[in-house]
């Protein structure tokens, strides 16, 4: 038999990878020992989740435990471990950017996409492009089949909303000058904030609107608006910093770090940034900031 050496300090994929090839093992044995073993491999694991359930309900009861699960939720080896037992949950927007993913290739096969731009309890956000922007039919088509696709999957989801788009220029580097005078008329819950043109490429902006503080950012040209609370301790994030190359927002206060093209805290995953709809009018972010 074959000497299996096991290196003195193995890294994470190492030891995920034998785990992978013992199972593997274990499923070719003859059916009754496979049974046996599965039945303590299953017995040991239930054993070890009903261990760490109950250290994570008292770290939770302490604040300072708080902080410190979230540090360790941080470690790559403590979140496998969380997350092979179904102790890290995703949240809802991250399960609906998921299933999104997955009607995504109908949509594009009829020239059309879709963008997730916020998530409430029961309602979705969504904007439309391609062919389906101006068409009403092709809209209402496209809409009604992410909405079927969500509530299949998210009973909770009750309807969705297609967020307005934003207007196209008639040619590259101009905009007419009537776009660009005149009143914003926005409907009730939305805001009218700065231009567009004054946020910088990876610089986070604070907007502070109707005793509301928001973040606004720029990655890749893409606009982004946040609440301006980070998920750890609700401090504003307006001082962190963005990374031009990854996007990775990290807030000031506690290093706590986000994907600023959808919010998605990298650190904590079942945190999450509100994100908050964001369209241009006349050269001009508007808002939604009340439902």
């Amino acid at each position: 038999m074959a000497t299996v050496v096991t290196p003195a300090n193995p890294s994470l994929e190492q030891l995920a990878e034998k785990a992978d090839k013992a199972l593997a093992r274990v499923r070719a044995l003859p059916q009754e020992t496979q049974a046996a073993a599965l039945e303590l491999k299953d017995a040991i694991e239930e054993l070890h989740k009903l261990g760490l359930t109950r250290i994570i309900q008292r770290l939770r009861e302490d604040i300072r435990g708080k902080e410190l699960l979230f540090e360790l939720i941080d470690d790559p080896a403590v979140h496998t471990l969380f997350a092979m037992h179904g102790l890290v949950r995703e949240d809802l927007r991250t399960r609906v950017e998921r299933i999104l993913e997955m009607v995504r290739p109908y949509m594009q096969s009829h020239g059309g996409d879709v963008e997730l731009m916020d998530v409430a309890p029961e309602t979705v956000f969504v904007r439309l492009s391609g062919s389906c922007n101006g068409c009403s039919l092709s809209a209402v088509t496209l809409r009604n089949t992410v909405e079927e696709a969500l509530r299949e999957h998210l009973p909770q989801i009750q309807k969705v909303e297609v967020v307005p788009n934003e207007p196209e220029p008639e040619r590259a580097g101009f905009v007419p000058l009537d776009a660009l005078s005149g009143p914003i008329h926005v409907e009730p819950g939305w805001a009218v904030g700065p231009a567009a043109s004054s946020i910088i490429e990876a610089e986070p902006f604070r907007w502070d609107a109707d005793s509301m503080s928001i973040l606004v950012v720029r990655f890749h040209n893409k606009l982004q608006a946040f609440r301006n609370e980070c998920a750890h301790l609700g401090m504003p994030l307006d001082g962190g910093r963005i990374d031009p190359e990854t996007g990775v927002l990290t807030c000031p206060w506690h290093g706590f770090r986000y994907d600023c093209s959808n919010g998605e805290c990298l650190t904590v995953p079942e945190a999450q940034l509100e994100a908050l709809p964001l369209r241009t009018e006349k050269g001009r972010i508007v808002v939604r900031i009340a439902s």
